[in-house]
This record gives structure tokens, sequence and C-alpha cells, in this order.
């Protein structure tokens, strides 16, 4: 059960202690207090926790400082919309706002290879006013014998570029809890130029512990994605981990599914649960178009297969794009061949805001039409 407080109630005040002394009235129920940063606001809910389906909700209801109560009825304790009666989960980082309304595109490299590269690809981003970016320093790859990333050897360099080219925010992946403690401290290092979101890859979509760790602090948001092999429900369920440690901060990822039905790209593209992500879940949703195709393929229109499914998925509502370019992709120690050049950046960034722009448009005419 949630209760979900009014406007300007916050946890150590009577009205908070209040509904949680009256919780405690019942047998083996705990309750856990949570400061949610929702859409458009930010509300105290506090969580009751245990055996609850015999509790009343008449009792919390008639609380003057309490705004609804719901009742639970799907797994994702934490995450989940409820059938539609809490509130989408937003959130603000170095100036930059994730909810499900928001829209950013993060262009860049799959795996940091030299400190030319990075600020060429940085250069580019400022030129056209992107200050999101995707840099990997820590690469899990399927082969022992694979480049794994240059780790925290790069991240002096990565950083301070980041800083003087006013990148706000990297998306970058981690593999250990110790790559976290490594990016906390090359950040204080390097004087705090840049933000990080910590992304947990397909690969380690169902390692709990780290899911843990990523949920316990709360310095970083997390992007989580997908599971490559594994169901939506399951995913979900992994996001509900990092969700349950304390870290609301997530954003959910879609970057295809392993299968050999979506031959000949890499993964078979699973963009059409942009909307079930949304309904489900209190998230707001990216899509990796880069790692669902997995190669650079013109169709019979002139236009590039990953510029097609990216519109799939922008047209659907997605709220984030992770999408990698290379300055010189003969260079790249990791996913070359799918990546764009920076030539292309101005069309792929073009082509986006017109698909967002339709997307803005459609939701104008449901509510002209009153649908």
């Amino acid at each position: 059960m949630i209760i979900v407080m009014k406007d300007g109630v916050v946890p150590g005040t009577p009205e908070v202690d209040q509904v949680v002394q009256a919780a405690a009235r019942y047998p083996d129920v705990s309750t856990e207090v949570r400061v949610i940063e929702g859409a458009t606001r930010s509300l105290t809910e506090i969580y009751l926790l245990g055996s609850t389906s015999v509790i009343p909700q008449a009792p919390f209801e008639e609380f003057p400082s309490v705004e609804r109560v719901i009742r639970i009825r799907e797994r994702y304790r934490s995450i989940g919309r409820h059938e539609g009666q809490v509130e989408a989960l937003g959130f603000e980082y170095r100036g930059v706002e994730f909810s499900q309304d928001a829209f950013h595109i993060f262009p860049g490299l799959c795996a940091v290879d030299s400190p030319k590269n990075v600020e060429a690809m940085f250069r580019a981003l400022k030129d056209f006013g992107i200050v999101t970016t995707r840099a990997g320093a820590y690469k899990p790859r399927t082969s022992p014998y694979d480049f794994q990333g240059h780790g925290p050897d790069c991240l002096s360099y990565l950083f301070e570029l980041a800083g003087k080219y006013e990148q706000k925010v990297i998306a970058m992946e981690v593999t250990h809890e110790s790559h976290v403690e490594e990016i906390a401290e090359a950040l204080e290092q390097a004087g705090d130029p840049t933000g990080v979101i910590i992304q947990i890859g397909t690969r380690n979509a169902q390692n709990f512990e780290l899911l843990k760790i990523v949920g316990q602090q709360d310095q970083f948001p997390v992007l989580f994605k997908r599971g490559m092999g594994i169901t939506l429900e399951e995913s979900l369920n992994a996001c509900e981990y990092v969700a349950s440690g304390g870290n609301q901060r997530i954003i959910f990822c879609l970057r295809g599914m392993k299968t050999n039905l979506g031959d000949p790209h890499r993964n078979f593209v699973d963009f059409g649960h942009v909307p079930v992500v949304k309904r489900l879940t209190r998230l707001p949703v990216a899509i990796d178009p880069s790692h669902s195709v997995g190669k650079k393929v013109i169709a019979s229109d002139g236009l590039l297969d990953i510029h097609h499914v990216t519109a799939q998925g922008i047209i659907a509502g997605a709220n984030m794009v992770l999408v990698d370019f290379h300055p010189n992709p003969e260079e790249a120690l990791c996913d070359g061949p799918q990546a764009l050049l920076i030539e292309e950046l101005e069309h792929f960034v073009r082509d986006v805001e017109l698909v967002r722009g339709t997307y803005l448009e459609r939701l104008k005419l449901r509510k002209e039409l009153g649908s």
C-alpha cells in the first residue's frame, strides 16, 4: 500500500509521523518513507510493507494531510504506475531534466579510445548545442580477448574534455562496484566538470549484487539496459532492485532482443515496448538504435536503418536516444561498423527533431479530439 501525502508535507513532520504511527498498529507491517521526484512536483510517499491486504484504506484517507491511498496490485512496488494512480518519476541532474515528458539525445563513443577522438566528438556536440553524450570506459565483451575498455586510465582526460566542451552528462557503463568508486574519485580529482549516469549494460541486467550497489548510492542516476535474452518483466524486476535500494533516479533503456528473428539486424528491435514501459512504470524510457541494428546499412529510400528504428522509438514516445558516433570509425576499438560519422550528425539531429515534433503533434491531436 502507498500513502501519498499532499504537497508540502515532508518527512519528519507531525503529519507524516501521525500516518506512520497509525500504520504501526497493524501487525506484520513496516513503513518506509520516501521523497519522490515526480514529473511535475516533489512529494512524500509512505510505503506500507508486509501483510497489507487486510488493512482498510479509509482510516488513512481520513487524514487531512493525505492526498490518496493506493493499494498495490502489481509486482513493481517502487517503479510501477499501479494502474495509473501514481505520478511518473522525474529528476533533474546537472541542470538536465529526465522524465516521461522530456527528450534528449546522447550521441557519442561506444568506447573511449583516444583523447583525439574524444575531443573531436565533444567539439562536434558543442557546435550543435548538445550537452549530453555517451562514452564507454569499461566494456564487457563476449570474448575475453576483445578490447575491454581503458577503464580508469581514460577518465581524467575524458572528464577534462567534457568540461572543456560543456558536456553536462555522460552515460557510462559500469560492470563492477569498484567502477562506481573510480568514477567518483576521477570526477572529484578533475574538479567535478561534468555528470555521469551509470549504465547497467545488458550483460549485467541480472547481476543482482551490482544492482543493489548502484541502488544504494545516490551520487549517480542509473540507466538500465533491458537484458538481451530475458523477458520485459524480468528486466523491470531488475530495475526494482535498484529502486528498492533507495535510488529512484532510473532510466529504462530498450536496446533490442537477442534472437535470430531480428536478422539481419544485430538484435530484434523492441521499440514497440516504449509505451508499454511508460504505462507499467514511472520511469523515463530510452532507446539504443545502434546496438539494436548493429550495422550501418542504407534502406531503399536512402535513409539508414538506424534512422528508421530511431524514428520508431521516438514516434512511440521515447525520452532519450543513445547512439554511436565516431570521428574515425576505422580507429574504433569497439563497434566501429555501426558508428555514424561526425559529418552525419546534422542529418541525425534534424531527423530526430522532426520525428519528436511529430510525436508532440500526435499528443495535441489526441487532446483536440478528446480521445
